[in-house]
């Protein structure tokens, strides 16, 4: 029974596949609304970092996900510049659960799809003109993690009211 066991793990295993098929950018976009003037201020920036994903199912068991990154700096009030990216990568994901598929999904993908955004606003900020910026590491299994709380919350939420109502 524990080969059988085993030889059944074996094979789930087997039939998992993931596999990247493209990445591209499907987005970008730089503004400077405050220049030439701010390039006279005092550089006292700060960051401010706006993240999204979006998953588009493409085929059975092909999706599209988008990770939106945009990263916005001002200096006291005024904007400096705004950077936008939208990475996207499509991704073969079949043989998991659910559970499973949709972590791959929120989580991973988006992880393989961070250090191409990276680079993008790296790039889109030096061509500006601006100082260097490097984006911080995201923990995209914490914000997945909150991302099912707010669901589940949502979800709690909505419920008590259907109950208030009845």
């Amino acid at each position: 029974m524990a080969n059988e066991q085993a030889n059944s793990n074996g094979e789930d295993q087997a039939q998992q596949q993931f596999v990247i098929q493209k990445i591209f950018c499907k987005d970008i976009s730089f503004e400077t609304p405050n220049s030439p003037q701010i390039f006279t201020e005092k550089w006292e920036p700060e960051l401010k970092v706006d993240l999204h994903t979006a998953v588009n199912p493409l085929a059975d068991n092909v999706f599209e996900v988008v990770l939106t990154v945009t990263a916005t700096v001002k200096t006291e009030d005024k904007t400096a510049f705004l950077a936008e990216v939208q990475q996207a990568g499509i991704f073969n994901v079949s043989g998991f659960e659910k559970e499973q598929m949709d972590h791959m999904l929120g989580s991973y993908c988006p992880n393989l799809l961070f250090p191409y955004v990276r680079e993008v606003i790296s790039e889109l900020v030096n061509k500006g003109g601006f100082p260097q910026l490097i984006l911080q590491p995201v923990n995209f299994d914490a914000v997945y993690a909150q991302h099912l709380q707010q669901r589940q919350a949502q979800k709690n939420s909505d419920e008590s009211g259907a109950d208030a109502v009845h």
